[in-house]
């Protein structure tokens, strides 16, 4: 501290008379200063959050802002994703809250979709029908530490044939999602059946089953397979006439496994002569028998891609060792698959009667960790998930802990950069720097810089 005052006191008189001669020659205009470190210098690494995004309380509302969606003049009613065979209320597919903006796109090298170098078989979660859902990957994505949640997961809605051909709009942000990366994967559930939820009595399904392997319905399916192919979305996995096995559903294969199958191949056939078309079609059964054995409903290799299943924790008091060995069960799905040389897949997986089971959780992510299907989807909301229902916290736990970080990008730093000084300044074009010493270059905000044309006049 003594230097610099000795310094200040004998520097005085020249520091004066060298700031009288630089105000004239500033003032001349044959000079100007720049900063005393002219090199761009790169913005702080932004920081990040304290933590993954939490889900807010049951039966309040969502508390992110919400985003502006697209009016539609009548939108589809939310198709429902639940087991078939429950006796209980289904609940509703369309979660509260509102969608909070859309995922930003990531670059990525161009590959079969859902596969992916040195990746664990593609995941994801039905997490809402429409905007929302797509939305809600991202806040998945992060409460998950990063995964890379490879599968977007949505339902055709069966009220009507017009929503069965897929022209509502809500399908638009899925293509866009989809169309983000290359290796994402767009699984769609299709209906067979307009009015699919309403009961209708078996002799009626029986007829209508008839009917569409006649052909009668040909026309629904080439228009939803145009309207895919018109998104950009040609090869989206189409799970066509899921739980078929079961009771729930207008599609349901019991009343005449024949016709069904007949059915099946009539619509795999014209949405395959639409030009431009990709389209896997997963055969899923609900697991275990159900109304009928869900082979007889198989109808054939050349019109089945993927070999899926729904497998629900069901019925109550029954341990994962009995879903596996149980006749038509996960088992029988692996040796069925491997028999007719196809993929396996779980579109639709969850709790549900034995309530927040976490050795339900474990075991069915390590099963699925061992046979590798090509994509599994949880069913994420009450009584099934774990990430928007708080009902099952144990269950979740174990989801959280098995899946944080999966597949995360590699390519990002852990820590923020911190930005490196440049070395030398950037010398302004046509011009020469002054070096009058750091305390002048400080006063004066930067480096003095003499111009080469400064005996010019000035139009």
């Amino acid at each position: 501290m003594a230097a610099e005052r000795r310094w200040t006191k004998h520097g005085r008189l020249p520091l004066i008379t060298a700031g009288v001669l630089v105000s004239l020659v500033v003032a001349s205009g044959s000079v100007t200063t720049e900063p005393a470190d002219a090199s761009p210098r790169p913005d702080p690494a932004p920081t990040t959050g304290t933590g993954p995004v939490p889900w807010w309380p049951a039966g309040s509302e969502d508390p992110s802002p919400p985003a502006q969606e697209p009016a539609a003049a009548s939108e589809p009613p939310a198709p429902q994703a639940s087991p078939s065979g429950s006796q209980d209320p289904v609940p509703s597919a369309t979660p509260t809250g509102e969608p909070t903006g859309t995922p930003a796109a990531e670059a990525s090298p161009s590959q079969e979709p859902g596969k992916s170098a040195d990746k664990f078989p593609a995941f994801g979660a039905y997490l809402d029908y429409g905007p929302r859902g797509v939305t809600r990957m991202t806040q998945l994505s992060q409460w998950l530490g990063g995964a890379d949640l490879r599968v977007g997961h949505t339902y055709l809605p069966g009220d009507k044939w017009s929503n069965i051909e897929g022209g509502q709009s809500f399908l638009d942000s899925w293509a866009k999602w989809r169309k983000e990366r290359d290796d994402r994967l767009l699984v769609l559930n299709v209906p067979m059946l307009e009015r699919n939820e309403e009961g209708v009595p078996d002799a009626e399904v029986r007829n209508l089953l008839q009917q569409g392997a006649r052909g009668d319905f040909d026309q629904h399916y080439r228009a939803l397979a145009e309207n895919l192919v018109d998104l950009d979305v040609p090869d989206t996995v189409v799970v066509l006439g899921w739980e078929m096995n079961g009771t729930t559903y207008t599609h349901r294969c019991g009343p005449d496994p024949e016709s069904w199958k007949k059915y099946w191949k009539r619509i795999v056939t014209v949405m395959r002569s639409v030009p431009g078309q990709k389209f896997r079609f997963d055969f899923t059964p609900s697991r275990g028998r159900d109304a009928v054995p869900w082979t007889d409903c198989y109808p054939g290799d050349d019109v089945v891609d993927i070999v899926g299943m729904d497998s629900y924790d069901q019925p109550e008091g029954k341990s994962f060792d009995e879903q596996v060995s149980e006749p038509y069960g996960l088992q029988a799905q692996v040796d069925f698959a491997a028999e007719h040389k196809k993929p396996i897949s779980y579109p639709e997986w969850g709790l549900f009667r034995n309530g927040d089971n976490s050795e339900y959780m474990k075991r069915m992510l390590d099963w699925m960790d061992e046979h590798k299907p090509l994509y599994n989807t949880l069913t994420d909301y009450c009584p099934h998930g774990v990430w928007q229902c708080d009902k099952n916290p144990k269950a979740a736990e174990v989801y959280r802990a098995a899946l944080t970080g999966r597949d995360a990008p590699t390519d990002q730093p852990t820590e923020p950069t911190v930005p490196t000084e440049p070395t030398n300044p950037t010398t302004p074009p046509q011009c020469s720097p002054v070096d009058l010493g750091d305390w002048v270059e400080h006063w004066l905000g930067g480096k003095l810089c003499l111009r080469f044309d400064w005996f010019q006049r000035r139009s």
